[in-house]
């Protein structure tokens, strides 16, 4: 049954992620995905997944309605570049004014809103101060200006794509842009010193009104703002309205609506997790691979870092190269436990390759090319790392106190003094059946011991690790690293701490 257990751990770790269902399709003209929280990672991976549903049904009309103080910059650029290969439909972001909600498009959701091809804001809303931000011990601190420079870069590339004021997009991220109002042939719009520069050297006829956004500050607009400087498409109290503005009625719409199983997910792929199923997955292999045969500890080393690669593919980072690397590390793991003596270079290099795997699980992409991509890359090895050290810290403690905890005392030889080694005293009961009751008899108690010099059949395979059967007893000892099949005959060379160590006997 273990070879069993272990297989089929092996493939659900491997096969799960690779299989994972596509979602019931509902057709509709319009499909409204709602961003109404902080920008996290699985934001990025609902928002796709809810994009290609709407492709799968038709969709001529998406509506992302966007309502939140912002969050992972590296996230917003990723829906923000999804966003804008959905060139199969129209997008349209609308920032709602529920009585739930923030009424706010601020920061990383700025970003998202101007990625789509229309924006339509509820009366009272704003939109804008989108400059990427930190947090530190000292409180939330401007980005360095790479970060800067490449979100800037970013807005700046939507609206010149979807038909925004350039200006405003930059001023949104940079503080040190001046934006004033100007009058060109009776419309107002929103322009930076140099656009104005340009103008006048053309010769334009224009009129200069107030600064809207000074230098040292960001831009934030209302709706009716965002409308009046023909920023926004328009102003709309609700969704039914933005849906009617399209010649849709509100039955032609699908709301889709993340899951419990989403808000798991989420959790099973912050850092915190993370970190702390490696850690629990090294102890078990440790407790696996130091301990005869397969048991518990094995399955619950596979059952983590199973739920650790299937909360990726989950998350849409589980890629070719990540699945191959799994599954090198799992047979080469597989090999130490089950054919090769002692732990070493297969093992090792198991271990290493799934924990690769899994730094490459929690990002979208092989090899950074982006600042941002970088930091991603830099915070999942922080992750992966912390669970790394935190398990090999907890494996030493767990040497040094395991042979004292009552739960494993059965696993290891209490020895009296320098000569021997001693078990302790174990009971065998015997159940009987009578005419009308069990009854439980004790047949016998004996010291356990074993001397320098003893002689036993092993009966597992010591790799290095097994059990020996010695003439008073069953213990668990161990080689020097050489490896005894099952039915040798060893000999106990010494005493080392609390372990038996025996060697092959020779023959005559």
């Amino acid at each position: 049954m273990r070879p069993r257990v272990v297989f089929a751990c092996a493939f659900y770790l491997i096969s799960v992620p690779v299989l994972i269902a596509e979602s019931e399709v509902i057709p509709a003209e319009v499909y409204v995905i709602p961003l109404k929280e902080d920008v996290d990672r699985y934001l990025g991976v609902f928002l796709g997944r809810s994009l290609e549903e709407a492709e799968r049904a038709g969709a001529k009309a998406v509506i992302i309605e966007i309502d939140t103080f912002g969050g992972r910059v590296d996230t917003a650029l990723e829906i923000a570049t999804k966003i804008g290969a959905a060139t199969w439909t129209k997008t349209i972001a609308y920032v709602p004014a529920d009585s739930g909600g923030r009424g706010v498009s601020w920061s990383a959701g700025a970003l998202m809103a101007f990625s789509c091809a229309e924006i339509w804001m509820a009366p009272g809303t704003s939109i804008g101060a989108a400059a990427p931000v930190y947090q530190t011990t000292e409180g939330v601190q401007a980005a360095e200006e790479k970060a800067v420079s490449a979100v800037r870069g970013q807005m700046a590339a939507l609206a010149e794509k979807n038909g925004y004021p350039i200006g405003v997009a930059l001023a949104m991220v940079d503080a040190d842009v001046v934006l004033k109002e100007v009058v060109i042939d009776g419309s107002e719009s929103l322009l930076t010193g140099a656009d104005i520069e340009a103008m006048e050297r053309k010769n334009i006829r224009l009129e200069i009104g107030k600064t809207i956004s000074d230098k040292g500050k960001l831009l934030t607009l209302t709706a009716g703002e965002m409308e009046r400087y023909g920023v926004s498409a328009g102003s709309a109290s609700t969704r039914e309205e933005v849906i009617a503005n399209f010649g849709y009625a509100p039955e032609d719409a699908v709301v889709l609506e993340k899951s419990r199983a989403d808000s798991i997910i989420t959790v099973l792929t912050s850092g915190a997790v993370v970190s702390l199923l490696v850690i629990v997955a090294l102890v078990a292999l440790y407790l696996e691979i130091t301990s005869p045969g397969f048991g518990v500890p094995g399955t619950i080393a596979l059952a983590c870092f199973a739920t650790l690669f299937v909360s990726s593919g989950l998350m849409g980072n589980l890629g070719a190269m990540e699945i191959l690397m799994l599954l090198a590390g799992v047979i080469l793991l597989l090999l130490e436990i089950f054919v090769i003596p002692g732990f070493g270079i297969a093992g090792i290099g198991g271990i290493l390759l799934i924990l690769g795997a899994l730094v490459l699980s929690q990002q979208d992409f092989f090899w950074p090319q982006f600042d941002w991509q970088w930091d991603i890359a830099k915070r999942n090895f922080g992750i992966v790392g912390a669970g790394v050290i935190g398990g090999f810290v907890l494996i030493g403690v767990v040497m040094a106190l395991l042979p004292r905890a009552s739960l494993f005392s059965r696993l290891v030889l209490h020895g009296p003094g320098d000569s021997g080694y001693a078990g302790k005293p174990w009971r065998r009961r015997k159940r009987e059946k009578g005419n009308s009751e069990e009854i439980e008899t004790l047949t016998g108690r004996k010291s356990a011991a074993v001397e320098i010099g003893a002689i036993g059949v092993a009966i597992t395979d010591l790799r290095p690790v097994g059990k020996v059967r010695f003439e008073n007893g069953v213990f668990v000892a161990e080689t020097d690293g050489e490896y005894c099949e099952k039915n040798t005959q060893v000999i106990v060379q010494r005493i080392d701490g609390v372990k038996a160590v025996v060697t092959a006997k020779e023959e005559g």
